[in-house]
């Protein structure tokens, strides 16, 4: 569990440099309904596609964005690099 943890954190950071509605100094939490389901998905072995389609989903239909100018395709670049180099894949368990 404590992989997890950290692993939460991890991507919270990636999430917040990112801050596709621009709150994250004020609220550190904003993308936490993010966090398990890209992990889930992470652990199940999903590509930059995979990824970069679900963040695009959340933008237009949690947040209400447009995601044209937000970029998801290139965070989830960013998520599946910092998911490879870290050896989440063998550390994570459960969600």
């Amino acid at each position: 569990m404590r992989a997890w943890n950290i692993a939460e954190g991890d991507l919270r950071h990636l999430l917040n440099e990112w801050d596709p509605i621009g709150v994250a100094d004020d609220v550190q939490d904003e993308y936490d309904c993010m966090l398990a389901p890209l992990l889930q998905r992470l652990r199940s072995g999903a590509d930059r596609t995979e990824i970069g389609e679900f963040l695009r989903h959340e933008l237009e239909d949690h947040f209400g964005l447009n995601p044209l100018g937000l970029r998801p395709d290139a965070m989830a670049v960013r998520v599946i690099d910092w998911w490879t180099s870290t050896g989440r894949p063998d550390d994570v368990v459960g969600a």
